[in-house]
């Protein structure tokens, strides 16, 4: 009987040891998928939060990986960014067209924070500034957000690299809820990842592209998963209404949000990590207990 009872009491302890190791170990990955990290582009509010965040969360011992797009802008000497063969080569159908894929890196020291390149010239146009590309060619920015994310998410599957959460941020990310949710949602890389999605204050120069809807349906996007930029010019709160119906979670990391969309999240009863003015200490803190609640 005495037996029976330390059986009971080991089993017990084993279980709650297990549980406890489980509680610490539940963000052991994440992946930062941002439209623009400091200082590869000038400081702006989206660009030094990115860098910021994935910075801290890093040096929290977390496993990180960190993208954006390679614009015409990014002087690769100067950044030391060499391209990664064994993960370039891919091609990406967009629209019924190939378009390859290529995957630059470089590392920001002292943080040895590596970050990866998505980068194709029909899209990041050679020494064009990111804003020209984005503000001035505003006809294909649907399928420059459709590549840069694409490309994001099947580099991460290269890399066998499955991330415990996915934050994205910048419009141009806006469509990685949509493919982590529907076209990846059996993928082991993606299955069980919690994907967030940052908010700063952006906007659309001009909608997209009418035809995006039917250049995402080429992917098996029905009309049921496409009905907010469906059949129309979408514009920016179109783009974010699309997020919100796919991510698992909002982070407000900017005081300026458009009311709108703040708007839209309160409807969407997710998960919402309010905007809190803070060092870059406590915002690290904040955002991993955030994560850890998902």
């Amino acid at each position: 009987m005495i037996n029976f009872f330390i059986k009971i009491k080991i089993a017990t302890f084993a279980f709650k040891f297990k549980n406890a190791i489980h509680l610490t170990m539940d963000i052991n990955k994440v992946l930062f998928i941002s439209q623009e990290i400091s200082p590869y582009l000038p400081d702006s509010e989206m660009s030094t939060a990115s860098r910021m965040l994935a910075q801290g969360v890093q040096e929290q011992g977390i496993e990180v990986r960190t993208f954006m797009p390679k614009y015409g802008s990014i002087n690769e000497r100067r950044n030391q960014l060499h391209e990664v063969i064994r993960l370039s080569g891919m091609n990406l159908i967009i629209d019924d067209t190939d378009h390859p894929l290529v995957i630059k890196v470089a590392t920001l020291q002292p943080a040895r924070l590596q970050v990866y390149f998505i980068y194709n010239e029909d899209y990041f146009i050679p020494n064009i500034a990111k804003d020209l590309e984005i503000n001035t060619h505003p006809h294909d920015n649907d399928e420059r957000s459709i590549f840069y994310v694409r490309g994001v998410l099947e580099t991460v599957k290269k890399l066998r690299w499955i991330p415990s959460v996915i934050q994205c941020s910048g419009w141009v990310t806006a469509l990685a809820p949509l493919y982590i949710k529907k076209f990846y949602s059996d993928d082991p890389s993606y299955r069980d990842t919690k994907v967030v999605m940052s908010l700063f204050d952006e906007k659309l120069v001009a909608p997209l592209n009418e035809n995006m809807a039917q250049k995402l349906k080429f992917d098996g996007f029905t009309d049921d998963d496409l009905a907010p930029i469906l059949e129309k010019q979408a514009d920016y709160h179109d783009l974010m209404k699309l997020a919100l119906e796919n991510c698992d979670a909002v982070m407000q990391c900017s005081p300026n949000v458009d009311e709108a969309v703040l708007e839209m999240v309160k409807e969407s009863k997710l998960p919402f990590l309010p905007f809190e003015e803070c060092e870059n200490t406590e915002m690290v803190n904040r955002a991993m207990e955030f994560y850890r609640s998902l």
